[in-house]
């Protein structure tokens, strides 16, 4: 698929302080004259800084590490976790459409995506809060169907429960992460059968899930100036 950048930019691009702070550790990491290296998390990282990848953007990060511009142009258009066009300021939702996802439903999620966002991909909402797409395999298969919102998977889904998702978003809540039939992880749906000693002293949530909930970071914009900038739903 041809993807080309967005027709409408914005004028500038800069890292906030704690982001530049971070993407300058993040070159350390590589040797000297290595530092192009550092290009995708970078990238991901301006992205989340703005919501998506607009060409100041990766100019910025090409100046930042010492590339040419095309070199990074072709990073940018060529992996898909970069978005190329803005996304929904709450929400942009990525539907696992591969085969244990579709056999299991992700085309019905889909027809609400297009019944509740729009009727195409890569499109805004009316009020701009959501978008979505089709996208492949997430490697969640044990808990399929599922989907990609930010950081976050969103498993085991019906339409119901995506449809709360949605709902639970427009109220400005998050809601929690994982297993939506509350699975610990991807473990048989009546309980483990084996490994049964890893029951003990675990973690009320995977890590995935720990993470969001000790953190709060999830599906919001990094703030420059304060990461935790979230609340996730406790019901």
């Amino acid at each position: 698929m041809l993807r080309r950048l967005h027709s409408i930019q914005p004028e500038a691009f800069v890292f906030s302080n704690k982001n530049k702070a971070w993407a300058k550790e993040q070159v350390k990491k590589f040797p000297k004259g290595r530092e192009a290296s550092a290009i995708i998390p970078l990238l991901w990282r301006a992205q989340e800084q703005e919501g998506w990848l607009s060409r100041p953007a990766i100019e910025y990060v090409a100046d930042f590490l010492g590339m040419n511009y095309i070199r990074a142009l072709e990073v940018a258009t060529f992996y898909f976790m970069y978005h190329l066009k803005p996304v929904g300021s709450v929400a942009h939702i990525q539907v696992c459409g591969t085969t244990s996802c579709m056999i299991c439903g992700s085309e019905n999620l889909m027809d609400i995506c297009k019944e509740s966002i729009s009727p195409e991909q890569n499109t805004l909402s009316e009020d701009g809060k959501f978008s979505w797409e089709e996208v492949e395999c997430l490697g969640a298969c044990s808990n399929a169907p599922m989907i990609q919102i930010g950081k976050d998977y969103y498993e085991d889904l019906n339409t119901e429960s995506f449809q709360t998702i949605i709902e639970t978003f427009r109220s400005g809540k998050i809601p929690r992460p994982g297993s939506q039939t509350g699975r610990y992880s991807s473990e048989p749906l009546k309980g483990l059968t084996s490994l049964k000693d890893h029951e003990s002293n675990k973690n009320q949530f995977n890590a995935s899930v720990q993470l969001s909930e000790s953190f709060g970071d999830t599906v919001k914009r990094i703030n420059p100036n304060k990461i935790k900038n979230t609340v996730v739903d406790k019901k």
